[in-house]
């Protein structure tokens, strides 16, 4: 089976948890609660890559104040199903020190790179780090950070759309959607 094959068998098999409607309405919720928390902050908006990228356009979309927006690459699963150790990609070119930043992730996994990252931030001297999540998988156990803004909970599935990916692929996907077999 090639691997267009094996994208296409996860997709069509796959379980839609949220369809496009309810995370665009989850999104505008985010969107609220950042604006009343960061709206005079002058906040750098830090996406993660590659992941974050729609859920940050999709959310600086709605914010209506001054911002700034860049990137951070950093992560565990360098397209694989299970992460690995910590690699560093991209790292933002806007300085950070006395910023508010706002970190923007697709998904709050094991919470093992957006600590990562978060601790980042702060060590380059962020003078406040808050992060986003468009989903928070329930793992039933303890995680090393905790998101300030979430926008919808999930059982602790693979999960693609909106920005997740299975194996680089599917991120394009208008909803969120759970897989019934991993390859």
């Amino acid at each position: 089976m090639t691997i267009l094959d094996e994208v296409r068998r996860v997709a069509a098999e796959a379980d839609c948890l949220y369809p496009e409607a309810q995370v665009e309405a989850a999104i505008a919720e985010m969107a609220e609660a950042i604006a009343a928390r960061l709206a005079d902050r002058n906040p750098l908006i830090v996406s993660v890559l590659n992941g974050g990228i729609i859920p940050t356009a999709k959310l600086v979309l709605r914010l209506d104040f001054p911002l700034e927006i860049d990137s951070i690459k950093a992560g565990r699963y360098q397209g694989e199903t299970q992460g690995n150790e910590m690699r560093w990609l991209h790292k933002p070119g806007i300085p950070l020190r006395g910023r508010t930043v706002l970190i923007v992730d697709d998904v709050l996994d094991e919470g093992i790179t957006l600590a990562e990252i978060r601790r980042w931030c702060l060590a380059e001297d962020a003078e406040a780090v808050y992060t986003a999540v468009l989903v928070d998988k329930q793992l039933g156990r303890q995680k090393p950070c905790r998101a300030d803004f979430v926008g919808l909970e999930t059982e602790n599935r693979y999960l693609f759309g909106y920005g997740m990916d299975y194996k680089n692929y599917l991120r394009n996907w208008p909803g969120i959607f759970a897989c019934k077999t991993v390859y």
